[in-house]
């Protein structure tokens, strides 16, 4: 079989992942597997970051038989994604640690580790499709198995980054996938997917933001709208606007978080009718086509959270922030996270929320 070219394939260890490489080494590529290691601790597990991950992801190249790299990237994940998600504690805003290692590490420094191999393609385990329009440029999709779409995470990648870019397993439902590494002979088949962020395991972000990061994590108060003390926390940097569990206190009815005020230290609490927003202003906007699909104001639907619906909004951007109204109010509308727009399965870009109006 004659070859397609070389690609650089991003091995978690994962079941996605090592699938993705197995087919582009059945479809003619010459595939060269890399582990991206991202953070510092040996010997202790960091969901798809450590040891026995690393150990999986070699294994499959084995069996396989193509080559297998470790690309050590903790410097880079360090500057990009540690240093960010302390900054954005800091400032009473709820990170996205995830897009932002997609953007700047996995289709940022790892493109550049393919440009150090001579390698022109790269190829990851991500559950979204591309595809070539007829004036040549590159539109980015959801995956086809909505449960996995993973599009998302990946609304800062650009016309570069895609046109470079392939995602074996973005047409593919997840059992699909499975059933391909069994056929495969894969031992990551039944393997479960990794939930956790992968430099804070356990849901521990907030136990690590404190060892990393102390003067974030202390004791303040818990208030309602009025000021009134409720509870006392370790940390206003581990609440989230929109957080229901974990406030400290009971009553009679129902409580959520509505601000996090990083100056104070405060975190204010109330009903959960308060939450209801019309909008908001992000920043950080980048537009997968290069630019925005309109100078003006243009119908769109956004997700406000990775697991959210889509929501019918009116987007106004101006350069790299945008202004979202929405059809009907939402509620959480958390600082921090990702803003993300959509036309049907095409995903047009994203931002940064600054936050939300009534």
């Amino acid at each position: 079989m004659s070859s397609k070219g070389s690609v650089l394939v991003a091995m978690s260890g994962g079941v996605d992942s090592s699938v993705a490489a197995c087919l582009l080494l059945e479809q003619g590529h010459e595939v060269v597997g890399s582990h991206m290691q991202l953070v510092h601790v040996e010997g202790v597990e960091h969901g798809c970051c450590g040891p026995a991950a690393r150990a999986d992801a070699a294994e499959v190249a084995r069996i396989a038989g193509f080559p297998f790299e470790i690309c050590d990237l903790t410097l880079e994940f360090d500057e990009h994604v540690i240093d960010d998600f302390v900054a954005e504690h800091e400032a009473g805003r709820t990170p996205n640690p995830c897009a932002r290692c997609n953007g700047e590490i996995k289709f940022g420094a790892f493109l550049r580790r393919a440009d150090e191999l001579g390698i022109e393609r790269v190829a990851t385990g991500h559950y979204v499709r591309s595809e070539r329009a007829a004036d040549g440029s590159w539109r980015l999709l959801r995956g086809t198995d909505r449960s996995k779409d993973q599009s998302y995470m990946l609304h800062m990648l650009g016309q570069p980054e895609i046109g470079r870019s392939m995602f074996p397993v973005g047409g593919s439902a997840k059992s699909e996938t499975r059933a391909l590494a069994e056929r495969f002979g894969l031992p990551v088949a039944t393997k479960p997917d990794s939930q956790e962020l992968c430099f804070a395991p356990s849901g521990e972000a907030g136990r690590f933001l404190g060892e990393i990061a102390p003067h974030v994590m202390h004791e303040g108060e818990v208030v309602d709208i009025d000021g009134h003390v409720l509870a006392r926390h370790g940390g206003a940097a581990a609440f989230t606007v929109g957080q229901r569990r974990g406030l400290g206190f009971s009553g009679p009815e129902p409580a959520y978080v509505l601000e996090v005020d990083a100056a104070a230290n405060r975190v204010i609490v109330g009903p959960g009718e308060l939450l209801a927003r019309h909008g908001l202003n992000a920043d950080r906007v980048s537009w997968v086509a290069g630019s925005p699909p309109a100078d003006g104001p243009f119908e769109a639907e956004v997700k406000i959270r990775y697991r959210g619906e889509d929501v019918p909004a009116v987007i106004e951007p101006h350069g790299d922030r945008m202004r979202i109204e929405f059809r009907t109010p939402q509620r959480g509308v958390a600082p921090g996270q990702s803003v993300v727009a959509y036309r049907g399965d095409e995903l047009l870009g994203g931002g940064r929320i600054l936050g939300s109006f009534r």
